[in-house]
């Protein structure tokens, strides 16, 4: 299993930009010795309201998902020297205020039923 700690929330104002960061540790995200990677991404869930995906990536394939409401203004990337996962958010809205979380997953449907193979403890974001 992946242990996953998330870090760079915070408060921002509307149009702003944050970045977070999601620090693996156990499996490398990914191995071109082994053509080996995994789904790793962030979702987020606001108090009452149901868990999003945010953005995914296969971490060999490189291949992306990104939910439509962040999509053109959230960008997903990977440094698989820091076996470090990051989300550049920018032109934060309101509406993107929640608890982000880091997640690790099998496959991109296993990402999205929230069948994980580990994830963070979360960070708030909180864009006024």
């Amino acid at each position: 299993q992946v242990q996953l700690v998330e870090s760079g929330g915070g408060s921002m104002q509307a149009g702003g930009s944050l970045t977070l960061a999601c620090a693996a540790s156990g499996p490398l995200l990914s191995s071109i010795e082994t053509r080996s990677g995994m789904c790793m991404g962030f979702f987020r869930q606001a108090p009452g309201k149901e868990r999003e995906g945010v953005a995914t990536v296969h971490t060999f394939r490189g291949t992306t998902y990104y939910s439509d409401s962040v999509k053109d203004r959230f960008t997903i990337s990977q440094d698989n020297a820091k076996n470090t996962l990051y989300l550049q958010m920018n032109n934060l809205k309101p509406e993107d205020t929640a608890m982000y979380y880091c997640a690790a997953a099998r496959t991109f449907t296993d990402m999205n039923r929230g069948n994980f193979a580990g994830r963070g403890m979360g960070t708030q974001v909180t864009v006024s």
